[in-house]
C-alpha cells in the first residue's frame, strides 16, 4: 500500500526542501557575484584569501568546495588579472601558496560588503533567532551526513 501524500517520507521531503532552499539562496549569490564580473569560483578564491590570508592551493580548494582542475583554471585567470599571486612554500617546494595582490585586496574589500548584504537579504524569510537555529540544525545535519559517508567508504 502506497503512503498518502500527507504521510510523506520526511527524510526525503527534508532533502527536497533543503535542495530547493539552497538553490533559491544560491541564485541570490550568483546574481550578486555576477554584478562584479566574476564567476562564483573566482569570487570564492578571492573571498577565502581575503578572510584567511595566504593559503596553500589545496586548502583554498577545500574551503570553496570545487574540483581541483577548476581551481587551477580560475587561479590562472586571477593571476593573469593581477588579483592573486602564487609562490612556492619556503619549507616544501611541492606546496604552492596563494595570496591576494594589493589590487585583489582592493577589489574584494569593495565587493564583499554589498555581496554580504545581498546574502543577508536572501535569508530574511527567517527571523534572526530562526536563522541561528537553522545554522545549528544544518551544521548537525552536514556533520552527521559526512560521518555516515566516511563510515561507508571503508567497507
Amino acid at each position: 500500500m502506497k503512503p498518502s501524500p500527507s504521510h510523506a517520507d520526511v527524510p526525503l521531503q527534508l532533502w527536497v526542501v533543503l535542495a530547493r532552499a539552497f538553490d533559491a539562496v544560491e541564485r541570490h549569490s550568483r546574481a550578486s557575484i555576477a554584478r562584479f564580473g566574476l564567476g562564483t569560483t573566482e569570487f570564492g578564491v578571492l573571498e577565502v584569501l581575503y578572510h584567511k590570508g595566504e593559503l596553500p592551493v589545496c586548502e583554498v580548494q577545500r574551503r570553496i568546495l570545487v574540483e581541483s582542475s577548476s581551481t587551477t583554471y580560475v587561479v590562472d585567470k586571477l593571476v593573469k588579472r593581477g588579483l592573486v599571486r602564487r609562490r612556492h612554500s619556503g619549507t616544501d617546494r611541492r606546496v604552492v601558496l596563494l595570496t591576494l595582490t594589493s589590487a585583489g585586496r582592493r577589489l574584494i574589500q569593495r565587493i564583499f560588503p554589498p555581496h554580504a548584504h545581498a546574502m543577508r537579504r536572501a535569508v530574511t524569510a527567517l527571523p534572526p533567532r530562526e536563522q541561528a537555529q537553522a545554522v545549528r540544525l544544518l551544521r548537525t545535519l552536514g556533520l552527521g551526513a559526512a560521518e555516515r559517508l566516511e563510515g561507508n567508504e571503508g567497507g
